[in-house]
């Protein structure tokens, strides 16, 4: 990033970060410290506030494909666009295979990327089943994966409504997967890491239910 982007995405990410503190007295837990190398974070998806929550709270630039609608209005398409995200196309042929090729490409310049691993986002707040790209890019890549649970992003921000409602937003980040662990890549192995994802999910859901 030149100088003006990055300062503009410093204020970007401050400004959400400091509104979210406000507005939805967001907690922020930590399991453990990242790794020193660049990650893929695995995170719910309920809401469309999911990827600026994201963006606000991560202590790295993430990098997040996002669709094209989101970036109409233009301050919020300006303030996504500074966290991090690409605009996609739902016309575009934006295939598994391209998203992953644009994925495996991020990770490789070192940068920090965001994937929803639903697959799309939840339209009654429950966590969907995982689909397996999340596994297949972090093996391939090499990449610890992240596993991140939002909290109250559905309520404040449900689909169809464009303004956030005020209530209280939490979001737990779990111990880093190190996907060297799953040795060779192949299918035996993909279906490994996203049985143990699936299952790290699952607690973090019935974690939240229990309050």
């Amino acid at each position: 990033m030149n100088l003006f982007n990055r300062v503009f995405y410093f204020f970007v990410k401050w400004f959400f970060f400091i509104a979210l503190k406000v507005y939805n007295r967001l907690s922020i837990t930590w399991t453990e410290d990242l790794p020193s190398r660049n990650v893929i974070v695995a995170a719910n998806h309920t809401s469309n506030l999911d990827p600026v929550i994201m963006g606000a709270v991560f202590p790295r630039r993430l990098r997040y494909l996002a669709k094209e609608e989101l970036f109409r209005p233009f301050l919020f398409g300006s303030a996504i666009r500074a966290l991090g995200s690409i605009p996609v196309k739902r016309s575009d042929n934006q295939s598994a295979a391209s998203a992953l090729r644009t994925f495996l490409k991020l990770l490789e310049s070192g940068e920090n990327v965001l994937i929803f691993p639903e697959g799309g986002r939840s339209t009654d707040g429950r966590m969907q089943p995982l689909e397996g790209g999340v596994a297949l890019i972090a093996l391939k890549a090499g990449a610890p994966i992240v596993p991140a649970f939002i909290t109250g992003a559905f309520e404040a921000m449900p689909p169809g409504r464009r303004w956030v409602k005020p209530g209280k937003l939490s979001i737990t980040f779990g111990e880093a997967i190190n996907t060297a662990d799953y040795g060779k890549f192949g299918g035996e192995a993909r279906g490994r890491l996203l049985n143990d994802l699936s299952d790290i999910f699952a607690s973090f859901e019935s974690g939240a239910r229990r309050g």
